[in-house]
């Protein structure tokens, strides 16, 4: 059986009715690199996100606390010094953040709410309505989001590990393998991305590409949980596989 999967966008045509908004950052993070050794790019990733991971107990946090840029031997430190608390075998580019979401937020949220293309927040009683739908893999971590309404909603942000990849047919030709040294992928993401069928996870039903992390993918049992329950915030592309 052919496993459909889907890119999660933010769904604008509920405006106004639902007028949510947020404006976060996460509270810790991981440098940018300044000048790799191995390929000369001053970079910082976007996407790979790890709202479960509390860097509170390091006597060093005050390190990730900053967003800079850092040379390749500073950033490794800081790398190494977090990988012990962060899920097994995830990547930790430049820029990776790791802790609560902290801000604003104000106005009627729906069900999912997204901002840009990099964070997904879902309400807690939606949440919950998937998890007995037994949609797979939902990790809902606890935001710092301040609203000055009354009543506001309990907003949980979704941890999506990265997983598979974009598959090499939709890489232009004179597409250069990542870097040896920090592993930047220096691509732009195609208009019509193809899914390597090979690499996917089988596991869960929400994720990120890993080749391609601003990329959100849910399986077809999640959208069809999504619309049997009638939760709004959120559109569906059908995303090939090879």
């Amino acid at each position: 059986m052919t496993l459909r999967l889907f890119e999660l966008s933010q769904d604008s045509t509920t405006w106004p009715r639902i007028n949510g908004s947020f404006h976060a950052a996460h509270k810790w993070a991981l440098p940018g690199l300044a000048g790799c050794p191995g390929c000369g790019v001053t970079w910082s990733s976007s996407g790979h996100q790890y709202p479960a991971v509390d860097l509170s107990m390091l006597p060093a946090q005050g390190e990730f606390l900053k967003a800079r840029p850092e040379p390749f031997e500073e950033f490794v430190r800081l790398r190494e010094m977090v990988r012990p608390l962060a899920p097994p075998g995830a990547p930790l580019p430049p820029g990776t953040s790791f802790g609560p979401l902290v801000g604003a937020a104000s106005g009627r949220f729906a069900a999912f709410e997204t901002q840009g293309s990099m964070l997904l927040v879902v309400r807690w009683d939606a949440l919950e309505q998937l998890q007995a739908e037994g949609v797979r893999g939902l990790v809902g971590c606890k935001t710092e989001l301040r609203f000055r309404q009354k009543d506001p909603p309990e907003l949980l942000e979704l941890q999506l590990e990265p997983g598979g990849r974009l598959h090499p047919d939709c890489y232009p030709p004179d597409q250069q393998p990542p870097c040896a040294t920090c592993g930047r992928f220096g691509m732009t993401l195609p208009d019509d991305p193809i899914l390597d069928a090979a690499s996917l996870p089988t596991d869960r039903d929400l994720f990120r590409v890993g080749n391609f992390a601003t990329v959100m993918v849910g399986t077809e049992r999640f959208k069809e949980a999504v619309q049997r329950l009638g939760l709004e915030g959120i559109t569906f592309r059908e995303l090939p596989t090879r």
